[in-house]
């Protein structure tokens, strides 16, 4: 089941996404901004690292 899910870039809301998980939410938003998922550090089941921004996905 597909869940929404708020894309948080500190305080921000950066974006809104559909998935089954927090870490998928936020590994489909990044790899839409260009990120390459070797540049991810997964940091728990609901934030990571990208370039020294910390990102956390939410239930909405």
């Amino acid at each position: 089941m597909r869940l929404g899910y708020e894309v948080r870039s500190g305080k921000r809301e950066v974006a809104f996404q559909y998935a089954s998980t927090p870490q998928e939410a936020l590994i489909e938003y990044l790899r839409s901004i260009g990120c390459r998922d070797d540049e991810v550090v997964r940091l728990g089941a609901r934030a990571v690292s990208w370039r020294g921004a910390v990102f956390t996905a939410a239930p909405r």
